[in-house]
């Protein structure tokens, strides 16, 4: 009796292949979007911030009464103001990788352009800060397509033609012509023209409220700009301007805008440094002032969401509060090794900067990254680029 053959398979696999063949590895689901990247942390935010005049809860050392004491609120105010004017000041430095050292020029001129209207256009308020706003952008635009032409020498080509811009402007607020800017002492508030709902102590939380409006207005353009195809053209010059080139973009066009936007801002946020102070002051015309919104920006860290508004939260509240310490009866009593330095408000401030820097090289935005960057994630990371 012959053996029947044995049949042969019908499948064209090799099975060879499909036994040594790893299993498939199933499908990873998409991560789930972190709540705090949606809506619910700025809404939430603003929601309290936007009670705390309602507040009276008393906070011992960093305030000196309620919440809702006019002195608390105006230093409050201030503190918003200055979030804004990183933020917009971030939007050269972070986003697009401009170093400029003349930004106190827009912010000086959105304060005494806004005052001068008032007091020799005899314009409102709102009028004069809209006036200031039109001739600011005009500025930008022409101080902005000469200082970019300085990229040809690097950056700092550009950084030293708008430090030579912001130098001309201080120096010609510190002579005084005319008796316009007040020279050295600078200029009061000019209340006529300002709207009654914001003159007095009595109207501080409204002041409050503006300059939370102002902080909301400037993180909504940003935000709403560094989102858009625009942004991400900002973006890539900052990491390769001649990749973006080569993409069909003119960066200079690119760069000019965000310039003259950014300046813009800075000029709004002028004519609310003006209304929270009562005045201006030369000051607001220096180089240092330009430095210190980089400090701030640094600090909390340039081009993220959050970093500039904390940044300048925070510096300017420890500018502030640091100050009444250094002259408190507390410090007076101290020995003198410890009394010395504690009786200059920036060199503790420049001390917590260091440290800052050294324990959040990123700004403090980043340390929520950090955290979160967990050995897990670190081993997904790892096992994907095998």
């Amino acid at each position: 009796m012959t053996a029947s053959p044995t049949p042969t398979p019908t499948t064209t696999e090799n099975p060879t292949a499909t036994a040594e063949a790893p299993p498939a590895s199933p499908a990873r689901p998409a991560p789930a979007r972190q709540w705090w990247r949606g809506p619910i942390v700025p809404a939430a935010v603003l929601l309290v911030l936007a009670i705390l005049p309602f507040s009276a809860v008393e906070v011992p050392i960093l305030l000196d009464g309620p919440v809702n004491s006019p002195g608390s609120l105006q230093l409050l105010a201030l503190c918003l103001v200055f979030a804004g004017l990183a933020l917009g000041y971030d939007l050269m430095f972070g986003r697009t990788g401009l170093l400029s050292f003349g930004h106190a020029l827009y912010v000086a001129g959105g304060a005494y352009g806004t005052q001068l209207a008032m007091t020799e256009l005899g314009l409102g308020f709102f009028p004069a800060v809209l006036l200031a706003l039109v001739g600011g952008a005009v500025a930008a635009v022409l101080l902005g397509a000469v200082s970019l032409r300085g990229l040809a020498l690097g950056g700092i080509g550009f950084a030293m033609v708008t430090l030579a811009f912001a130098e001309a402007g201080s120096l010609w607020v510190q002579r005084n012509p005319g008796g316009m800017t007040g020279g050295e002492e600078g200029l009061p508030l000019h209340t006529e023209g300002v709207p009654e709902a914001f003159v007095g102590v009595q109207n501080t939380a409204n002041v409050y409220w503006l300059s939370l409006g102002y902080l909301v207005l400037v993180a909504a353009v940003v935000w709403v700009a560094v989102s858009r195809p625009v942004g991400r053209i900002w973006q890539g010059i900052r990491d390769n301007e001649q990749r973006v080139s080569v993409l069909g973009y003119d960066p200079f066009r690119h760069k000019l805008g965000v310039f003259v936007l950014a300046s813009t801002l800075g000029v709004l946020g002028g004519a609310m440094h003006l209304l929270v102070t009562a005045g201006v002051t030369p000051r607001s015309s220096t180089a240092q002032f330009t430095l210190t919104l980089l400090v701030m920006v640094v600090l909390g860290g340039s081009g993220t969401r959050w970093g500039p508004v904390i940044g300048g939260v925070l510096f300017t509240f420890l500018d502030q509060r640091l100050a009444v310490l250094a002259s408190s009866e507390l410090v007076d009593g101290l020995p003198e090794f410890l009394h010395a330095p504690l009786s200059e408000p920036m060199v503790i401030l420049g001390a917590l900067f260091v440290v800052a820097v050294y324990v959040a090289p990123g700004g403090i935005a980043s340390i929520r990254r950090s955290l979160s960057w967990g050995p897990s994630r670190r081993t997904e990371t790892k096992g994907a680029e095998r």
